[in-house]
């Protein structure tokens, strides 16, 4: 397939070919999405128009958002050669946003959070239905296994998609990776149930090294790595390109998972859409927490040990545990981490053997997940 990427005199800056590209790329994915939510809500109204309220969660996790593990696929992809007006490619984008909201649903129900976005979660979404109607038995119970339904339901379609986007396509090389990345988000999803399980009786240092592995599996491998793979895979890359993918994508997920650590407990609730401290209401034992307690003297442990995972935390409590992190050491020590695995996420860039365009576009998504504030 010939390179679309260099195109000098077209459209201007790469900045604005850039930015014109992704554009044109969301726009596709959008029709793309409402197209394939028409035929599912014919499926699904065939059946009963009562199930149609499942494809209304649904749509509001995949209407809109950054789009960052998308857009990372279509570089991906455009970095191998592909086509940037190639359908394949958007359908791809597609499944990755409703695995991505698949996770999202998920995720919400484990960690008993109200909400997503600045709206309600979507097993509250459910529950709350339950209560306007007035209907029988626990609302709370109806909004988790409807919840649960909608995900596996995303998860279907995310697998419908795919399929349909490696047709005609020599994504051989693309299949196992797709299949990977699922098998490592549900294992790393896990493994953090069982690390809040486990909660305080390890070493502070097997808890860092635990916190981690679980970052690495749960979220850094299926946020950068897999979806630049995946295009790339889709467009034909050779194991060499695949592997340079990885050395630019794994750090920068790692670097990615621990920013939202920090915000999820430092965060502006205005601008993340979530209640201050959340993560520490939730008795989430991220890096941050695992550096917290291996820092601190004994009153210090009891303190975040005695306060994390308590749902009923005041603001006081929230401002206790962060002034307990910040003198720590844990946050200066985790914004060093983050500065490391990002010099290590550019460095891998600045080696890719890849054309100006993508390696352009790449840059600028890699210092937009690193630098964010939500």
């Amino acid at each position: 397939m010939p390179s679309a990427n260099s195109r000098p005199n077209e459209g201007g800056s790469a900045v604005g070919i850039i930015s014109r590209d992704q554009h044109a790329f969301r726009a596709s994915m959008t029709h793309e999405s409402d197209r394939f939510l028409g035929e599912q809500a014919a499926v699904l109204a065939e059946i009963s128009s009562e199930s149609l309220v499942l494809l209304d969660a649904i749509r509001q996790l995949t209407d809109g958002g950054k789009r960052l593990r998308a857009l990372l696929c279509y570089w991906g992809w455009r970095a191998a050669g592909g086509a940037a007006d190639e359908h394949a490619i958007v359908t791809a984008g597609v499944a990755l946003e409703f695995f991505q909201a698949a996770a999202l649903i998920h995720d919400d129900i484990i960690d008993r959070s109200d909400t997503r976005r600045g709206a309600p979660s979507v097993h509250r979404q459910f529950s709350i239905q339950h209560r306007n109607a007035r209907w029988h038995l626990d609302p709370e119970r109806f909004g988790v296994s409807s919840a649960i339904l909608a995900g596996d339901l995303c998860l279907a379609f995310s697998e419908e998609l795919f399929t349909s986007a490696c047709e005609g396509l020599d994504g051989v090389s693309a299949r196992p990776i797709f299949n990977r990345m699922r098998t490592e988000v549900m294992a790393g999803q896990y493994l953090d149930l069982l690390e809040e399980a486990v909660g305080p009786d390890q070493t502070p240092e097997a808890a860092a090294e635990r916190a981690l592995n679980i970052l690495r599996f749960k979220s850094a491998k299926y946020s950068m790595e897999r979806p630049l793979m995946l295009g790339g895979a889709l467009a034909g890359a050779d194991q060499e390109l695949l592997e340079a993918f990885s050395s630019f994508a794994l750090p920068l997920g790692e670097a990615f998972q621990l920013r939202d650590d920090v915000l999820g407990v430092f965060g502006d609730p205005a601008v993340t859409g979530k209640p201050a401290g959340d993560d520490l209401r939730e008795g989430k034992r991220t890096y941050l927490i695992a550096r917290t307690l291996g820092a601190s003297d004994a009153r210090g442990r009891d303190t975040i040990n005695g306060l994390l995972g308590r749902p009923d935390l005041l603001d006081a409590d929230v401002a206790m545990l962060r002034v307990t992190i910040v003198d720590s050491g844990a946050l200066a020590h985790t914004e060093q981490l983050i500065a490391r695995r990002s010099a290590d996420a550019f460095r891998a860039l600045d080696c890719l053997a890849i054309d100006g365009l993508p390696a352009a576009a790449l840059r600028a998504l890699a210092e937009a997940a690193v630098t964010r504030t939500f």
